[in-house]
């Protein structure tokens, strides 16, 4: 099939990151991924959820929102969706994943994802986003001596993937996941683990082969965004 931005089925997006995008938080990125844009920034907090008081851990934890003029139609502000709070807890977990939680003490960093603008594929842009965003904040702690390193495992990327007209695709935009078959949002770590696979047949079913080609497809998109995320991380050691 053609694509409608001439793309080939394994191609992603133009992907830009821009680091240090807001003056305020301990850490912001804009990520570009196409048309779809979100701002994502890491704010600390000295406290944690009452169930890690005084367990010396600390949390990571996320919000999500689109903006009201991020779509064609106008989103409503503070939208409180079930949408909303699964794709909060996605990148929540996600970005959990590759965190020492007993490294950072009893402090909670925040990520907030806000898509100014949607073209698909604004949850998996807030973990690949949010990841920089995380890192950016960690290296702030270290360097105000609040942790002594920055305590993250591996890096964490994500995308989607799907099948249109029969058709395995990378990275799908908002014409192509809204007419897929069925469509998946993989995330990866570097040491090629998964975190999460959501993966749904809107048309019918999809089988085992083709379920293990769109893998593979997301697995090399990830490979391609984790290689964005070290180009922008570059000269901060974990």
């Amino acid at each position: 099939m053609k694509r409608s931005d001439g793309r080939k089925p394994n191609e992603l997006r133009v992907i830009k990151i821009t680091k240090d995008y807001l003056k305020h938080p301990a850490g912001s990125c804009l990520i570009e991924c196409g048309e779809t844009k979100v701002i994502c920034t890491a704010t600390v907090e000295n406290t944690v959820p009452p169930f890690l008081k005084g367990t010396g851990k600390g949390w990571v934890t996320a919000e999500y929102g689109m903006l009201p003029g991020s779509c064609s139609s106008r989103i409503k502000r503070n939208d409180a969706s079930g949408r909303v709070h699964e794709i909060q807890r996605l990148v929540g977990r996600s970005l959990r994943a590759v965190v020492e939680m007993n490294q950072i003490g009893e402090n909670t960093i925040k990520i907030d994802c806000d898509v100014i603008q949607a073209d698909g594929g604004t949850r998996t842009a807030s973990i690949t986003g949010g990841f920089v965003a995380l890192v950016l904040a960690l290296d702030k702690m270290k360097k105000q001596k609040i942790i002594q390193r920055i305590p993250i495992k591996d890096y964490v990327a994500a995308v989607s993937v799907g099948i249109v007209e029969n058709t395995l695709l990378l990275d799908l935009k908002y014409d192509e996941d809204s007419n897929a078959q069925m469509d998946m949002n993989v995330v990866m770590l570097g040491k090629e683990q998964f975190v999460e696979v959501q993966g749904t047949a809107e048309k019918g079913s999809f089988s085992k082969k083709q379920m293990d080609g769109l893998l593979d497809l997301a697995q090399k998109g990830v490979e391609q965004l984790m290689t964005i995320q070290k180009g922008i991380l570059k000269g901060i050691k974990f």
